[in-house]
């Protein structure tokens, strides 16, 4: 199958997926903690990832699947899919309506596709490496380009904050301090991979956070570098998919700015 071929596929899997979950939206989640008190899985997580794992190994067999909550199947393909099902589980479980389907191809380190899906938007944000990322919303289909702003004080940031943030002494929250006396807000919303996509769709100049895990981020990286924007290391080296990312995406104008700041802060 040729690479369009491919992201249809991947579209048709997240909305399917995203139909699920816009199901379960506002009904009552079997909650289950996973690494912390507040890192917590429903039944629509699994339910989800089940019906994407299903339909990849079908469609894709011998890649390599990498998902938040089964783990990695035992193919050796030179591709890899990173599956987040329900990327802002505790949103969806508390009804609050920030939450998607993220879906990335990866062929080695380097990304081929990534999809992610707002259900209750009905919004996905697509991209395929050198060709550019687009949002299909409302039955019609756009280039995504990010921000052009070119300065701190008319940029809007987001950033989150890790599962373990109860236990570990490293936090943003200086940087937070620091970004809100130069920028006109930061947010917090709750889903990584909407973060992403909401940079490369120009409704967010910068994002950064620390210890994600690779299926938040995978799709994320890949559709703000084909819109025009930056995704990089905490220090400035160039982004690789790693479990546990830390990262900075930006529309590139204001990157250098914003690692100044975090170097600042460290």
């Amino acid at each position: 199958m040729d690479t369009q071929s491919n992201v249809d596929i991947a579209i048709e899997i997240a909305r399917e997926a995203g139909a699920l979950l816009r199901q379960g939206y506002g009904q009552r989640k079997e909650i289950t903690r996973k690494s912390t008190a507040v890192d917590w899985v429903t039944q629509y997580d699994t339910a989800a990832e089940k019906i994407i794992l299903q339909r990849l190994e079908t469609a894709f067999p011998g890649d390599r699947i990498i998902a938040e909550e089964s783990g990695q199947n035992h193919h050796n393909g030179e591709y890899v899919w990173y599956i987040d099902p329900l990327d802002g589980t505790t949103n969806f479980a508390h009804s609050f309506p920030v939450f998607c389907v993220s879906i990335a191809r990866y062929k080695g380190d380097e990304p081929v596709l990534g999809v992610i899906y707002d259900p209750l938007r009905d919004e996905c944000f697509y991209g395929v490496r050198g060709q550019g990322a687009f949002l299909q919303s409302n039955g019609q289909t756009t280039r995504l380009q990010v921000s052009g702003a070119t300065d701190m004080v008319n940029s809007l940031l987001a950033t989150g904050f890790p599962y373990d943030r109860h236990n570990s002494d490293h936090d943003n929250l200086a940087q937070t301090r620091a970004f809100l006396k130069q920028v006109q807000g930061v947010r917090r919303a709750g889903a990584a991979a909407l973060d992403m996509a909401y940079v490369a769709a120009g409704r967010l100049d910068g994002y950064w956070e620390y210890k994600l895990s690779s299926w938040d981020i995978a799709a994320g990286a890949l559709l703000v570098q084909e819109a025009g924007g930056v995704v990089t290391e905490m220090d400035g080296r160039p982004f690789t998919i790693t479990p546990r990312p830390s990262l900075v995406a930006s529309n590139g104008r204001i990157h250098p700015h914003m690692l100044q700041t975090i170097s600042n802060e460290p």
